[in-house]
């Protein structure tokens, strides 16, 4: 696993497989790279200085270990 912060760009680029990127999807704020199989290669995460704030707080809050779904 790689990752990688763009400070000028404020994206967050976390590459979790080597395989060749096929094609992307927006979901919300982030693009999902997927192989041809539809596997996840590549994630970039837009305004993620946000992200992992939100991220960051969300975890605070938690209960027991328990994590909480953060929706933007």
């Amino acid at each position: 696993m790689k990752i990688r912060y763009d400070r000028d760009e404020d994206i967050l680029t976390i590459q979790v497989s080597p395989h060749k990127i096929d094609h992307a999807e927006e979901i919300g704020s982030m693009i999902v790279h997927f192989s041809e199989q539809g596997k996840p290669v590549l994630l970039e995460i837009l305004d993620a200085s946000e992200f992992i704030a939100e991220t960051t707080r969300a975890m605070a809050r938690s209960q027991g270990g328990e994590f909480m779904e953060v929706r933007g």
